[in-house]
């Protein structure tokens, strides 16, 4: 059965009033779905208030928030105290990479996914370790996807990764798929960002794998692996390959373009369109800005864990 609604300390990267009749959209930075109030009531208009003020003075909120429904439920101020508790354990990643803005409409397959030739990013420097082939990539793959909590198990760990649930979650799968890689693997592995973050664009997927409904975001991101594909009648020459592992959405590893071109579904909306992408390190956990120029960090795993704990038994298409 889904959980009952819990209350979590949110910031809120941003408030989109759209046109026409859709309603006023709050995102929030630890969530990457996109929420609105159910009713216009005068519990909805306070609890607006409580947000436009926090987002005006940039602090952060008590939200009580309906996951599988994708609506606000009631918002708090948080006491000095909690504040303050709250400030101490956020950790932020240091020197985070600036996005791109992209077209993803223009990318070029064959140039853009060659981590040589046109992913120069700094970060990338940092991870030397690649992926030697793409067998060994599709072995990683399927080791994350199989500890999916809709499968009966048993699983290698704990939690189980909630894949199923693909309306929010992705930096909790994400870190969690990290940590298997680094740790099971022993390869490096960055993150890959996608935003919506420009006038009315959101991210759009078809959630095939879980039913087939039509799912927004206004941010994704999923663990990207360098992965060597040798030619083979062509001994001595390979190409290094930037991959991407989201068990979430697709059924092996997949190159960046197709990962970027899969949220770009506008027969599920017309405003479909990817904003910029960012390579960050690992330890990049969610985004702490609207821009995503600053990012947050999950060192401990402990948000990480419980996140995954408590969207185990939600579904994407019910």
């Amino acid at each position: 059965m889904p959980k009952a609604p819990e209350t979590e300390f949110l910031t809120i990267a941003a408030i989109r009033k759209p046109r026409g009749r859709r309603e006023t959209e709050y995102l929030f930075n630890e969530k990457q779905r996109i929420f609105t109030f159910r009713s216009k009531s005068k519990t909805a208009a306070a609890a607006a208030e409580r947000l436009e003020e926090a987002f005006e003075k940039k602090l952060p909120v008590k939200a009580r928030l309906d996951m599988p429904k994708g609506f606000i439920r009631r918002i708090s101020k948080p006491t000095a105290k909690e504040l303050g508790q709250f400030e101490r354990k956020r950790t932020f990643l240091a020197d985070a990479a600036r996005p791109r803005r992209i077209e993803v409409a223009k990318i070029d397959p064959t140039t853009f996914n060659i981590v040589d030739h046109y992913l120069k990013h700094p970060v990338f420097r940092l991870c030397r370790r690649t992926v030697p082939s793409y067998t060994s990539a599709k072995n990683i793959f399927d080791f994350c996807a199989k500890q999916s909590c809709h499968l009966p198990g048993p699983y290698d760990i704990s939690p189980c990764i909630p894949f199923q649930y693909v309306p929010d979650g992705c930096y909790a799968r994400a870190h969690k798929m990290r940590w298997i890689i680094t740790t099971r693997y022993r390869y490096c592995c960055d993150k890959v960002f996608s935003f919506a973050n420009q006038d009315s664009d959101r991210l759009a997927v078809q959630a095939n794998k879980w039913g087939g409904c039509c799912i927004t975001w206004w941010y994704h991101v999923a663990p990207l692996i360098r992965v060597r594909l040798r030619f083979s009648k062509l001994r001595n020459l390979s190409v290094v390959l930037a991959m991407v592992i989201d068990p979430s959405m697709f059924d092996k590893p997949v190159l960046l373009s197709t990962w970027l071109s899969a949220q770009e579904n506008t027969s599920c909306d017309p405003n479909a369109h990817v904003s910029m992408y960012s390579i960050q390190p690992g330890s990049a956990y969610w985004p702490a800005s609207y821009d995503g120029t600053t990012f947050g960090t999950d060192p401990t795993y402990t948000l990480t864990d419980g996140t995954l704990t408590s969207y185990r038994n939600l579904v994407s298409c019910p």
